[in-house]
């Protein structure tokens, strides 16, 4: 990759598309940091409810270049995800959201970069993906710190969505595209320039 993308200085890297599945549940307790209270000195501490993860979760894909936010996949209906899943639906939408940013080119030059997840390597991916001409970037297995969903996406979304509650899927997709759209810009650039920093420091 380092090669292939001269470290990342390389114009191809903004044809790199990334993507993972992450859950997002309807409620994430928030962090001890996120709710400390500045009382004053000689003021009783307050007093803390403690709220558990809310068992309600949904399964989201999310795909991303350097350029920005591509498109979000929610699991409908199933409760893992398969092959069917993400060739048939999933990856599908993702191509439809390419054709409408980039209408001329379409997917034509784009490569996939995802890790090497069961529903990510098995033929029926790998035909789909060949058939419709979208090349792959190898990942090492077991090396979340090299997967941008992992190291920035997911928390960063995770952590905006947190000690908030919802009450349904549809409540929690509204909430979940408004975090992806407030993102500025620059930082989808920023995380791919992270990405290659943390490729030489590996």
């Amino acid at each position: 990759m380092l090669k292939r993308f001269a470290n990342g200085s390389s114009r191809a890297v903004s044809e790199i598309l990334t993507g993972d599945e992450t859950w997002i549940y309807h409620y994430e307790p928030e962090t001890k940091r996120m709710s400390t209270d500045w009382v004053e000195e000689d003021a009783p501490p307050p007093t803390k409810v403690r709220w558990a993860r809310s068992i309600g979760k949904q399964m989201w894909a999310i795909f991303f270049r350097s350029s920005g936010f591509i498109e979000a996949v929610a699991l409908e209906d199933i409760k893992t995800v398969t092959a069917g899943w993400y060739t048939t639906i999933c990856l599908s939408k993702v191509i439809t959201a390419i054709d409408s940013q980039r209408e001329k080119p379409g997917i034509r030059g784009l490569l996939l970069h995802h890790d090497i997840a069961s529903s990510h390597t098995p033929i029926r991916t790998r035909e789909f993906l060949e058939n419709s001409g979208l090349k792959t970037l190898p990942h090492p297995p077991y090396s979340t710190d090299l997967a941008p969903c992992d190291f920035w996406l997911f928390p960063r979304l995770k952590d905006q969505l947190r000690g908030r509650r919802f009450s349904t899927n549809e409540e929690l997709r509204g909430a979940l595209f408004q975090a992806i759209e407030e993102i500025p810009k620059k930082e989808w650039k920023i995380c791919f320039d992270n990405w290659f920093t943390r490729m030489k420091n590996v």
